[in-house]
């Protein structure tokens, strides 16, 4: 009863809170000082956020990552030395790194540089969400949107989604139906955690509906250079996605630097300028510094990044074989650097399976519970750790599978059917 705002915020209004220690617990603070907390503050999902299930994270030793959202940075940056850093800062970010970036959209628009794409996700929300206001996510995908809207306090309407060699496929009716009253889609295109992409014939009908039913769309994109194929057609080209596409970037996935924290929207100036307005006044001004880290790899980290690419294909190869070997066929992936993996058959959610394996292996992967309704059943492996951790994160895996087949117990045997009888009067 109080995970919901109206019972949180009661609580904390009235004192009630004081006399409930799971309700402290839950709000994250002393109940001193509850009464002072805004709306806002009030609303932050913190169970989600304490729960190490969202952000999974290790440094115990002989333990081996395989939970990684983003791969090291591996690209030649020294020659950042000589530049400006006393340049007059700009709310929309550096001239020239929008410049670059603009160059390489297949969709027409202005740019504003944000901190990373979590920043221009939650400029886009804080801009245009109302709470209560109704919003589409596909299900999977990414906790950060499931947690930003949660604590918008936005009504959140889910779109099944299944995996169809390689592209996420969705049925048309039921996603015809949500968007109908919704303010907002927010989609990833390549997908995290499944690393699937959208075919063309369902990027037009997420642009017709999104039209006819006056629904902006968030695109995150930060997963493009992962790709294992070439795009027909970006939604940005296509006519019914005019003045209403928001398209998010980083170089946190493609280039491996996560620490930069520099990512960008890209869009109709006249959405952009309110969006631009909201990010100055809740994180202003990217550091100069990371903006010029960002275009360095943007200008001269193509052979590295294709590089990395070729590195992963590789790792993508030795992966599925291996998982397939061990009874654990992950969905064909078209993207990324990870596989969603079913483990239902085990008799274990996704939570039980990641628990199980840390302890036992001291190997941590994804529960697949955070990234929407249907993970519970999923874990999300990333081979985004170097390839000797891989093989040895693998190699440990597949020992827990075995410790795990011989744990469980045999099968009844079959029973042959019995002879038929007679039925006589």
């Amino acid at each position: 009863m109080f995970s919901s705002f109206f019972w949180k915020k009661l609580a904390a209004r009235t004192g009630l809170a004081r006399y409930l220690p799971s309700v402290k617990r839950m709000l994250g603070t002393d109940v001193a000082i509850l009464h002072r907390l805004s709306d806002r503050a009030l609303a932050l999902p913190v169970a989600e956020m304490l729960d190490p299930a969202w952000f999974p994270d290790i440094d115990a030793p002989d333990s081996i990552n395989l939970a990684l959202g983003s791969p090291r940075c591996e690209l030649p940056l020294g020659t950042v030395r000589n530049m400006n850093v006393q340049r007059p800062l700009s709310a929309w970010g550096l001239p020239e790194l929008r410049e670059q970036i603009a160059a390489k959209s297949p969709a027409p628009g202005e740019t504003l540089i944000t901190h990373g794409a979590t920043g221009a996700f939650a400029a886009v929300i804080d801009t245009f969400i109302t709470p209560g206001d109704k919003v589409v996510l596909f299900d999977p995908t990414s906790p950060i949107f499931r947690l930003g809207l949660q604590h918008r306090r936005a009504r959140i309407r889910w779109v099944d989604t299944w995996m169809d060699n390689g592209h996420t496929r969705f049925d048309i009716e039921a996603f015809a139906a949500t968007m109908r009253g919704s303010k907002l889609l927010v989609m990833a295109d390549p997908c995290n955690p499944t690393g699937g992409t959208l075919a063309v014939e369902d990027l037009e009908q997420i642009a017709w509906w999104s039209k006819k039913h006056d629904v902006l769309i968030h695109l995150d994109e930060s997963f493009q250079g992962h790709r294992h194929d070439h795009p027909a057609t970006h939604l940005g080209q296509l006519p019914n996605s005019t003045g209403r596409l928001l398209c998010a970037g980083s170089v946190s996935k493609t280039f491996g630097m996560n620490h930069a924290r520099v990512g960008w929207l890209t869009g109709p100036v006249s959405l952009l300028r309110p969006v631009a307005a909201v990010s100055a006044m809740a994180a202003p001004h990217v550091s100069p510094y990371c903006q010029q880290l960002a275009l360095t790899a943007l200008k001269t980290g193509t052979n590295a990044a294709a590089a990395m690419c070729d590195e992963f294909a590789g790792r993508r190869r030795f992966l599925l074989e291996a998982l397939q070997g061990m009874g654990l066929p992950p969905a064909v992936a078209a993207a990324g650097y990870f596989f969603w993996v079913p483990v239902s058959h085990l008799g274990l959610t996704g939570r039980e399976f990641a628990r199980q394996l840390l302890v036992a292996r001291r190997v941590l992967v994804n529960p697949g519970e955070p990234f929407g309704p249907s993970g519970e059943d999923h874990i999300r492996l990333s081979y985004a750790t170097d390839e000797g951790r891989l093989r040895e994160g693998i190699q440990r895996l597949a020992e827990f599978m075995e410790e795990t087949r011989s744990h469980r117990p045999d099968p009844l045997p079959l029973v042959r059917d019995a002879e038929p009888v007679a039925i006589t009067s």
